[in-house]
């Protein structure tokens, strides 16, 4: 049977999977990466503060899953817990195998480089900017192209706009490859306020700008994780010819794809590895110019995104996680560092009628199986 006995006492009848068709290229209209989570090793520790350890066979072939419908793999980025459980020597290794595992699967790949190497706590501009290069080196010597991720550390050790354009300009120099820039607002990472050398959003947007246009040919494109629409618009205009603006707004993504007439954004998106055949879809649909149809397929995917990523914004990793686990892409749902204790039970409760209605549990039985027995454990 397909029904879930929710923890308020209703019986929800799940509907299962729709019939998506899995393209057989990748979109030619937009350039569309999934940032992947990790699946954690059941058996080892992974509790806070312990040292990652991963299933590797389930964690690659997840991303094997998003190459097979046409996205790119964002590797190592925020929704792989980064500063959140992950730590850089197990970040170091998924980079490595899962950069391996694109080039035989000819899939596009990216990765972040952070700080995340140094303890937590103050360090100096020196050693974020030692720090930065050593993974930026880790990532080129892997075969992946980088994005350069905002840091704490760079965060709390900056006085000033200047200091960010020094160690940027530094990093861009070092590259050997054009970069992915990389703006996470502090509903991911409340560390992160003003970043940029100010708190003042548009003053911010100045700084990067002037980064960019100074090396226009050094920068692939710039992510933005603010979840502002029209400040990602105001920015994706200013942009030089060749920079792409790469959406990062789980919240208002359709309509920042689909674009405008004066231009679009692609994707760099969280929720797109968890609704990756619905989205597979919707692109595909883009690409032909029926624009109806992409938006019919988005419109449910929204307000799960919207629920998964509700403040505080930094735990919709859980809610990732736990629809990998009710999809059927993982036989558990334990994360490093314990953060599958980051969401109420309500908030799953929620999740599983909205990811039903969206289309995205390809095995109803599975998924309605799986769900009680969490809510017997976890509600009584």
């Amino acid at each position: 049977m397909s029904v879930v006995n929710l923890p308020d006492g209703r019986k929800l009848t799940l509907a299962g999977e729709q019939a998506w068709t899995k393209p057989a290229n990748p979109p030619a209209s937009r350039i569309a990466y999934a940032a992947a989570h990790v699946v954690a090793d059941p058996r080892a520790e992974n509790a806070p503060g312990a040292p990652a350890v991963l299933d590797w066979e389930t964690t690659l072939a997840f991303r094997h899953h998003l190459w097979s419908h046409g996205f790119g793999v964002a590797e190592a980025m925020d929704t792989a817990q980064r500063g959140m459980g992950l730590d850089y020597a197990a970040t170091r290794e998924l980079i490595r195998r899962s950069a391996a595992s694109a080039a035989a699967a000819g899939g596009k790949i990216v990765a972040g480089v952070a700080t995340d190497q140094l303890p937590p706590g103050p360090a100096s501009l020196s050693a974020v900017r030692a720090a930065y290069e050593e993974q930026l080196a880790d990532v080129l010597t892997a075969g992946a192209n980088p994005v350069l991720m905002c840091s704490r550390h760079m965060a709390a050790a900056a006085v000033s706009a200047d200091d960010y354009l020094t160690v940027y300009r530094d990093l861009l120099d070092k590259s050997d490859k054009p970069v992915v820039l990389h703006w996470l607002g502090t509903a991911f990472d409340p560390a992160l306020e003003g970043y940029w050398g100010s708190s003042d959003v548009d003053k911010a947007t100045e700084t990067v700008l002037e980064l960019i246009n100074a090396n226009p040919a050094k920068v692939d494109g710039i992510k933005i994780s603010l979840l502002d629409a029209d400040h990602e618009i105001r920015l994706r205009r200013r942009l030089p010819a060749g920079v792409r603006l790469y959406t990062g707004d789980d919240f208002n993504y359709p309509e920042l794809i689909r674009g405008d007439e004066q231009g679009y954004s692609d994707a760099l998106l969280g929720i797109f590895a968890a609704i990756a055949p619905a989205a597979a879809a919707a692109l595909a649909a883009l690409d032909r110019g029926e624009l109806d149809e992409y938006d019919r397929i988005f419109a449910p995917t929204v307000p799960l995104s919207r629920h998964i990523f509700k403040a505080p914004t930094f735990y919709y990793k859980t809610g990732i996680v736990f629809l990998a686990w009710l999809a059927g892409h993982q036989e558990h749902f334990t994360m490093v560092g314990g953060l599958q204790s980051g969401r109420s039970v309500p908030h799953f409760a929620r999740l599983i009628e909205l990811a039903d209605a969206a289309g995205l549990l390809p095995d109803p039985s599975l998924a309605a199986h799986r769900a009680n027995r969490f809510f017997e454990v976890t509600a009584g």
